[in-house]
């Protein structure tokens, strides 16, 4: 593990200070009253956002559009946000979709896939691809040119996006995926796993997660753990942002390690000094405001090369 940037580390002591500390024991409940409240940043300028219904068919997700020039049909990002499956909802990522949305001209959907361990594996990835097909049938409607699609998220949600890639390799509507600090492996087994890492996410904590959302053999089914499963090179290129202090740090080095071998393009990111989350902070520490500067370029070279 590398030292922590010292911007985040004066964060997590005035965090620890404050008397923030993770649940213990954990259980869902306890975890979203503790971390389902958006970390409080500079509010993002942008032309227009709203609410939406999505209808995954035999049930309705709620969602929320951000769109940066509601005057043109711009590109969209089907964004999954984090939370280990259990937690995380449109307003702890509202921020990060909408400053997406602003610097990579672009409309951004942030998805609220069903929970778990209400609704385990595979309802998070069904609700992807039933979201990916409604904003495909609504692009009009929504001021967006679905033949220019980004699939991305954070955490968990790089998890889901980057299944989802897989399972849809070859579709040329599909033009990138954007992985922030991805959970890619059920097996918890890289060598980031061992350790303590300061922050938001701990070894423990992402191996219950793992519990909650795939148990037992469903981790096993490359939808749920994508780097179980050869890589199709019909899969879309992608840009992996990694955290040195993260548990989940290696399953985003040894994705992008199986994107290149089978000759995809693939842009890996590695910041040393960060934690888990850490793309968050943007606008508090300066990390975080060099990750979105990465991640938006990446879109817009996607989008608009």
């Amino acid at each position: 593990m590398a030292e922590i940037d010292p911007h985040i580390q004066g964060l997590l002591d005035a965090m620890a200070e404050s008397g923030f500390a993770l649940p213990d024991p954990m259980t869902p409940a306890a975890l979203r009253a503790a971390l389902d409240n958006p970390i409080p940043g500079p509010p993002v300028d942008i032309a227009e956002t709203h609410d939406i219904s999505i209808d995954a068919g035999e049930h309705i997700l709620a969602g929320r559009l951000y769109h940066s020039a509601p005057e043109e049909t711009l590109p969209v990002v089907l964004f999954f946000h984090g939370g280990g499956w259990v937690h995380g909802t449109l307003e702890t990522h509202d921020r990060l979709c909408a400053i997406l949305a602003v610097h990579a001209k672009c409309a951004v959907v942030s998805v609220d896939y069903r929970l778990a361990p209400e609704q385990p594996f595979p309802a998070a990835w069904e609700d992807a691809l039933s979201s990916l097909k409604w904003i495909k049938a609504q692009q009009a409607e929504l001021g967006i040119d679905a033949s220019r699609i980004a699939l991305a998220g954070d955490s968990c949600g790089g998890n889901i996006a980057a299944a989802t890639a897989q399972t849809l390799a070859g579709d040329k509507s599909i033009v990138h995926q954007l992985l922030f600090y991805p959970a890619l492996d059920g097996r918890c087994s890289l060598d980031s796993y061992n350790g303590d890492h300061e922050g938001f996410l701990t070894s423990k904590q992402m191996q219950w997660y793992w519990e909650q959302y795939a148990p037992g053999e469903l981790r096993n089914d490359p939808r749920a753990s994508p780097l179980l499963t050869p890589i199709n090179s019909d899969i879309t290129p992608a840009t992996i942002i990694v955290a040195g202090n993260d548990p989940l740090h290696d399953d985003g080095i040894a994705y992008a390690s199986a994107l290149e071998k089978a000759g995809v393009s693939v842009n890996l990111h590695d910041y040393p000094g960060a934690i888990h989350g850490f793309v968050s902070l943007f606008g508090i520490v300066p990390i975080g405001d060099e990750a979105v500067l990465t991640a938006t370029s990446a879109l817009r070279k996607a989008f608009y090369s």
